[in-house]
């Protein structure tokens, strides 16, 4: 009855403004995200081509899921069938330039074909879709020869040079359009390299013929790229992504906005808490730290700065929080799959458990930060009567039920397939126990277009950093690095340590979260298990933190850019403040490494010992960057409470000892210095009151 009383009706005027507000935040939206995200820059203006990609889309959609359950052809076949279909999709749908994005039709239909104008898409988009599509069932049609022993001993024919030259070119361009240039410049180096590497002045080695590298890169099982980044995204990724897609039409997403503001919106600093929060929960299922800030931001930023949080620091909380999404179990931004494969006897379910601790300590970390930000600014929590009802939210707990049901079939040791499908079958199921979430013919078939097009980017990403990995094993690259990066290093541990971290914020700047993860998996990870006893997955956590942080580390920091861009803050003001909100992100990699039973790679006292001296550093890290402890805190203070946090972190116990000592103190000056100030005040009002 509330609902009917005051939702506007039909013909009041303020239903339309509303409306109209509602479109505009949602135009503004997707302008944000086609600015900062390549992925989001595709065409949306099909015309009569909206049936052919819908076609399409849907076909691949049904395929992915129908292979799952009946798993028809072996992992080339389906990785063929799954790059064949995204590159044509790709280039149907991402046109050559940002400029051409639903430029308006010039009203003659040959020119708007040619150019790609209007609903048109281009001429040559159309013949670069079929020539992807053709080039990748080659594979499917022609694998019986392509690993037989006539290949061994003929060697690859005329034609197969062709098809894999061309192969190579059109999965960089495919990549070019849909993610963007970074990790398309990083596979031209690699390419290079691959080629005229007997030329290079450092890390020489024999050099490859074009037609050597093409093959490998295109016409070989299980590297280059069809190697284990495209084979997880096939058999995997999708799925997962699928199920992310099922959760947004059954409105899941809003859900946790209201759970994590009923949980943490009254207390100090409540909306900047809550957009942690939510931004940490909806990120367990996407993607991409960009169009989570942006998704998330445009309802959490303005709320941030109503509150009194400065515009740069409400941009740079939102970035931070949907960047430490991507490392948050159980998708990890579908990172965590293809670091399971890398991994030899550590299966994904256990994975995830032991992602669990490293990325709670990440939250935790952003929690303190704005707490003492808040404290600083005297920004209180929300009122009671602005939170979301906790009976109304509990009519809709049903919505973490398709999340439950992933996370637990995988704990009780199912495959991630059949845990995928099971998550999907539940989203589906329960999208009809509502009105506002049932899904009728036209919505079911908005969902299978949406789940082709949402996976487009992370299968070109993959593709292209098989590349980097492929070129980096065939031309011994790895072991090269990592013996020069340890003579510069002189050999010392923290040093090699302090390298890689560059190296990974470098190599990640303004790459999608897979693709990220498989470089600096190749490139980096390598240098600390081959050189040093450094275990293998607090290696691969290490660089994989490392390379995700990029997204909120200067110059780049796309996260912080598409932040600010909402905010209407400075950009690099955003992200020097992100990355103090982050910082016990940066500090963390490096507590697992020294101590990797943080990552149950130990006792569970050591395990224990680790946890409370890291809690109580990041306690410190965190006042000593935001100025305040107990009370405002002077630069002296300061400099003792970052420098004690980090003894704290530092997992020896002597030098623990002498971090807590010196947060002690501090503590006890300040509430020294707090109890001298009251009792001035109480001193000079009791002279004033006689005089009075």
């Amino acid at each position: 009855m509330s609902d009917e009383t005051t939702a506007p009706r039909p013909g009041d005027p303020t239903a339309g403004a509303a409306a109209g507000t509602q479109a505009a935040a949602e135009l503004a939206t997707e302008k944000m995200l086609r600015d900062v995200d390549s992925s989001s820059r595709f065409r949306t203006n099909l015309g009569w081509w909206a049936w052919v990609i819908g076609g399409v889309s849907i076909v691949f959609t049904l395929y992915h899921l129908y292979a799952a359950l009946e798993r028809p052809f072996n992992t080339w076949m389906h990785s063929s069938l799954h790059l064949a279909g995204a590159t044509a999709l790709i280039f149907f749908l991402y046109p050559a330039s940002k400029r051409l994005l639903d430029a308006p039709a010039t009203g003659n239909r040959v020119a708007d074909f040619l150019i790609g104008r209007g609903s048109r898409i281009a001429w040559y988009d159309v013949l670069l879709g079929l020539a992807g599509l053709l080039c990748n069932l080659y594979i499917f049609f022609d694998y019986s020869r392509l690993v037989s022993n006539s290949v061994q001993i003929l060697g690859y024919s005329t034609l197969d040079f062709v098809v894999a030259i061309l192969g190579v070119l059109l999965i960089l361009e495919a990549t070019r359009r849909c993610v963007g240039l970074p990790i398309v410049i990083i596979a031209g180096v690699a390419l290079a390299y691959g080629l005229f590497g007997n030329h290079s002045p450092v890390f020489r080695h024999s050099g490859m013929s074009v037609e050597d590298l093409a093959t490998n890169m295109f016409l070989s099982n299980g590297t280059g790229i069809f190697g284990t980044p495209v084979q997880v995204s096939a058999n995997f990724i999708f799925l997962f992504l699928f199920f992310a897609v099922m959760l947004v039409h059954t409105n899941i997403g809003q859900f946790f906005n209201d759970v994590a503001f009923r949980l943490t919106g009254r207390y100090t600093g409540g909306p900047a808490k809550a957009a942690v929060v939510a931004s940490g929960l909806q990120g367990m299922v996407s993607g991409s730290s960009v169009a989570n800030t942006v998704a998330s931001g445009s309802f959490t930023i303005p709320l941030m700065k109503k509150a009194g949080f400065r515009p740069h620091f409400a941009a740079a909380t939102e970035a931070t929080a949907s960047t430490g999404g991507q490392i948050m179990p159980p998708i990890m931004g579908a990172a965590a799959f293809i670091m399971a494969q890398n991994v030899p006897d550590l299966e994904y379910n256990g994975l995830i458990v032991i992602a669990i601790i490293p990325a709670l300590l990440y939250f935790l970390g952003a929690f303190l930060s704005i707490h003492f930000e808040a404290k600083m600014s005297g920004i209180l929590g929300m009122a009671k009567s602005a939170l979301p009802d906790g009976r109304e939210l509990l009519k809709r707990i049903d919505l973490l039920l398709p999340l439950a049901v992933i996370v637990l079939t995988l704990l009780t040791g199912m495959s991630p397939i059949r845990a995928a499908l099971f998550g999907i079958g539940t989203a589906f199921v329960l999208s009809f126990l509502r009105k506002m979430t049932r899904l009728g013919p036209r919505a079911l078939v908005n969902v299978l277009v949406a789940g082709a097009r949402t996976a487009l980017p992370v299968i070109a990403a993959c593709a292209t950093a098989g590349i980097v990995a492929g070129t980096v094993t065939v031309t011994g690259l790895g072991g090269q690095l990592g013996k020069g990066l340890v003579d510069l290093a002189g050999g010392n541990f923290f040093i090699v340590l302090f390298m890689v971290m560059i190296a990974c914020l470098v190599l990640g700047m303004g790459l999608p979260t897979t693709a990220n993860y498989v470089v600096t998996a190749t490139v980096a990870a390598p240098i600390l298990y081959n050189n040093f006893d450094v275990p293998l997955i607090a290696a691969h956590m290490f660089v994989f933190y490392f390379g995700i942080l990029a997204d909120i580390t200067p110059p780049v920091c796309l996260a912080a850019y598409a932040g600010a861009g909402i905010a209407g803050a400075n950009p690099m003001k955003a992200g020097v403040t992100a990355v103090r909100i982050a910082i016990a992100g940066f500090l963390i990699p490096y507590v697992f490494i020294i101590q990797p039973a943080l990552l149950l790679q130990g006792t569970w006292q050591d395990m224990l010992s680790a946890l409370v001296t890291l809690c109580l550093g990041m306690v410190g890290v965190a006042a000593g960057m935001a100025g305040y402890f107990f009370g405002v805190t002077n630069v002296v203070e300061r400099v003792l409470l970052v420098a004690g946090g980090i003894a704290l972190v530092y997992p020896a116990l002597w030098i623990s000892l002498i971090g807590l000592v010196v947060l002690i103190a501090v503590a006890i000056l300040q509430k020294l210095r707090k109890a001298e100030t009251s009792d001035q005040i109480a001193h000079r009002n009791g002279q004033a009151t006689p005089a009075a």
